[in-house]
This record gives structure tokens, C-alpha cells and sequence, in this order.
């Protein structure tokens, strides 16, 4: 089993979007990185975006609402998780990760951590905030797509998947095979239940973790 170091961790709702911009922008303001709007926005949208335009667009979701949640060692900030409707994202379309039933569930699609804070348990924490996140929101349940890699190296560009021991420590339990693959490792939905089915309670709050 993974080893969860401990360190003060608060993973809040990711509204602050200098922040955001740390963690999934790019050094250079101009430069055309993902922004982890890839699984967010139509294929078409998506590529006709470059420069400047990516960081405006994930500007303009925040203002709508948090697309996901962001851990802080204090006042900095050190990792990201991406976590949003399944039907708001294009998994919503996906032919290689299946829809196991119908219910209106919630998709964690991105763990980021900074460089310099890796490997002191902070994914462990940023999964967790991700899932209370979701569950304050109104989602019946959480899915993530990890990869089943049975403990063997990842490369680090591919790791913002997550794994399966990952998602195991979460609660997460598989639901079923995938067609997709990363790295060489077929990805599994993994799947947890929550305490509701829809019902909407507005943005969570922070939570703390140690």
C-alpha cells in the first residue's frame, strides 16, 4: 500500500485563477500549453486555441464555477486535481472509456503536483478534496481513469492520470475495463459511490488534511 507522508495540506475550491495559472499554465505567458482544457472544451474549440487565448478561456470557466480544486502548503499553492461533471467533459463522448450506468456522475481527469513537493503525499490529499468537492456539489458519484500499472515506473509526463493504488486508497474500487491507453498501461474506471443522488448543496468549502 502507498505510504501517506504527513504534511498540512488544505485543498480548497480552485477559484483563484493566479493560481490555477501556476499549476497548470505556462512559464511563458504566450506559450500554448494544455491548461487542462483538453477534456473540457469540444476537440474543434480546443485546437483552434493557442497563446494567450488558452489562459483567457479557463478564465472564463472559473468565473462560472470551480473546475476543480486546488492543495496549498500555507499560502502556496502545490498541487491541482481536475474534477467536473463527467457530462461537461469530453468523456461524455469517449468510445474507449465506457458509461457503466446512467447516473450523473462526476470525472477526476487531472492530479498535478509541483515539482519540489512530490512524493510527500499531496495526490493522496488533492483525490480527496476532488471527491468532498464533488459530493458537496450534488454528484452521486465520483469516476476516475487510472492507469493499472502494478506498481512499475510511470513516466512523469503521463502520471496526471492517477493510478489504480492511487484511486484503491481513495475508496475507489474498479468498475470495468477501458479501451484506452497511457504509457503502455491500460487505464480501468474506477468508481466511488456518494451519500446522495443529485441534490445540489453549492460550492464546498476547504478542507483540511493531514
Amino acid at each position: 500500500m502507498a505510504t501517506i507522508s504527513v504534511v498540512a495540506i488544505e485543498v480548497r475550491p480552485a477559484t483563484v485563477f493566479g493560481d490555477v495559472r501556476t499549476m497548470v499554465g505556462p512559464k511563458r505567458p504566450d506559450a500554448s500549453v494544455c491548461w487542462c482544457l483538453s477534456h473540457r472544451l469540444p476537440s474543434r474549440e480546443n485546437r483552434s486555441l493557442s497563446g494567450t487565448a488558452r489562459g483567457d478561456r479557463m478564465g472564463q470557466i472559473i468565473d462560472r464555477g470551480p473546475p476543480g480544486v486546488l492543495a496549498y502548503d500555507g499560502d502556496e499553492v502545490v498541487g491541482w486535481a481536475a474534477v467536473a461533471p463527467r457530462s461537461a467533459t469530453t468523456f461524455a463522448r469517449s468510445r474507449v472509456i465506457p458509461h457503466v450506468d446512467d447516473l450523473d456522475v462526476w470525472s477526476v481527469f487531472c492530479l498535478r503536483v509541483r515539482p519540489g513537493h512530490r512524493m510527500t503525499g499531496i495526490t493522496h490529499h488533492l483525490l480527496r478534496g476532488a471527491v468532498d468537492f464533488a459530493e458537496a456539489s450534488g454528484a452521486p458519484a465520483v469516476e476516475g481513469y487510472p492507469l493499472d500499472n502494478e506498481g512499475r515506473r510511470i513516466d512523469t509526463t503521463m502520471a496526471y492520470v492517477g493510478t489504480v493504488e492511487l484511486f484503491e486508497a481513495a475508496g475507489f474500487v474498479k468498475a470495468s475495463d477501458t479501451r484506452s491507453v497511457l504509457d503502455g498501461f491500460p487505464r480501468v474506471l474506477m468508481r466511488k459511490p456518494l451519500g446522495h443522488r443529485g441534490e445540489g448543496h453549492g460550492p464546498a468549502g476547504p478542507t483540511h488534511l493531514a
